[in-house]
């Protein structure tokens, strides 16, 4: 956060079930960022308000919003609610590809909201990024998406319920 310190760090991170390498160094309110396959990028990033972020990116405003989840973060931006897992790669063990790719893993809701559509059941394969599960909040609606391929081994929302934020959606194994 300080103007003059530096930092630079790199992430495995799992975005919609695509996995990628994530590199930042940050200078300030500068960023320069690049994932895995693709170029170097550079984005003035200021924190507005706790965990709502404006980035301006070749020339165009964002607002980023990012909400803590069970296991990563959702970010909503420019229209896209995106699933966002992060493991650093200093804790990956031998078996860490195998966990992130086979464990048990909670789909949660990253808000407050009334579940309006529930587009998988209960025992259903999904592919990384299949839509599980549509919350409303605040007049917008987000889909919950799956994070990895799996199958849902639990199905906890129901149409018309409504949800806290964290609150478990589904379980896919």
């Amino acid at each position: 956060s300080g103007q003059g310190a530096i930092a630079s760090m790199k992430w495995h991170v799992t975005v919609s079930g695509r996995a990628s390498e994530f590199s930042l160094e940050r200078n300030g309110h500068e960023c320069h960022f690049r994932f895995s396959g693709h170029p170097n990028r550079t984005a003035s990033v200021v924190e507005v308000e706790p965990g709502i972020y404006s980035v301006l990116l070749d020339g165009r405003s964002y607002e980023a919003k990012i909400v803590p989840a069970q296991d990563g973060w959702y970010v909503d931006v420019g229209g896209c609610h995106l699933a966002v897992g992060v493991r650093d790669p200093r804790d990956a063990g031998p078996d860490a590809e195998t966990v992130e790719a086979h464990g048990v893993q909670s789909i949660a809701s990253p808000m407050p909201g009334k579940v309006v559509r529930v587009l998988v059941a209960e025992g259903d394969p999904v592919v990384a990024g299949q839509g599980i599960v549509v919350v409303e909040a605040m007049k917008m609606q987000n889909e919950m998406q799956a994070p990895r391929t799996g199958r849902i081994a639990s199905l906890r929302a129901r149409e018309g319920a409504t949800v806290s934020a964290g609150e478990v959606l589904a379980i896919l194994e």
